[in-house]
């Protein structure tokens, strides 16, 4: 018997790293998880790493349809939503003073407004069944910001405020909210924004 038996869970930016993670630990535990990525082929891979009880959706949650069209697929193929992952991200890093509007905007398009689409979407599933948890993925940035980070640092400050007023405002539906904030993890996403050095010095040994 797992811990998860009989729930059904959504994890977006499940094609890689913490997601990726998130998923298989979840399908340990007894979930079926809907597995959520930008790259189909990803999504794939880690679907057919799980086996049964797992869908592999493609998604873009900046795109209010495709967040719409992925939580329908969830419910006809598992009947329900019980839990759900927002950690798809994304990080420009550089000067302010040389940041284009373009990369701005699609740091916050996939941060804040994919996690605000995806909540809003399960939500509501969550409310009528009177339960539900929601986790987004924040970031120590958000709290303690870092020089060229701008884009990213203020997407997952905002990340985080949009959970505690969430967690406020869902929590007389039985529906949790919690965000939590990585220490350093080897992911594809972390390694692009550092040189060999610098992951040599994070995962020193001895």
């Amino acid at each position: 018997m797992g811990a998860l038996d009989g729930k059904t869970a959504i994890v977006t930016g499940a094609g890689s790293g913490i997601g990726r993670a998130i998923s298989l630990g979840f399908a340990a535990e007894g979930a079926s998880v809907a597995i959520a990525d930008i790259d189909a082929a990803s999504a794939d891979a880690v679907a057919k790493e799980i086996g049964d009880g797992a869908l592999a959706l493609t998604c873009d949650v900046a795109d209010s349809a495709q967040v719409e069209a992925m939580v329908a697929a969830t419910v006809e193929r598992f009947g329900r939503v019980d839990i759900l992952i927002n950690n798809a991200g994304r990080a420009r890093g550089g000067p302010v003073s040389r940041m284009s509007e373009e990369d701005w905007d699609s740091v916050f398009a996939t941060n804040v407004r994919g996690t605000f689409l995806c909540s809003r979407a399960v939500l509501g599933k969550m409310i009528p069944q009177r339960s539900g948890v929601i986790v987004n993925t924040a970031s120590g940035i958000g709290i303690r910001p870092r020089p060229y980070m701008a884009a990213y640092g203020a997407s997952k400050a905002a990340v985080i405020h949009f959970t505690e007023s969430l967690a406020l405002e869902v929590a007389r539906y039985g529906i949790r909210v919690n965000a939590f904030t990585p220490g350093v993890t080897d992911t594809p996403f972390w390694r692009a924004f550092r040189t060999e050095e610098d992951v040599a010095e994070a995962f020193r040994l001895g």
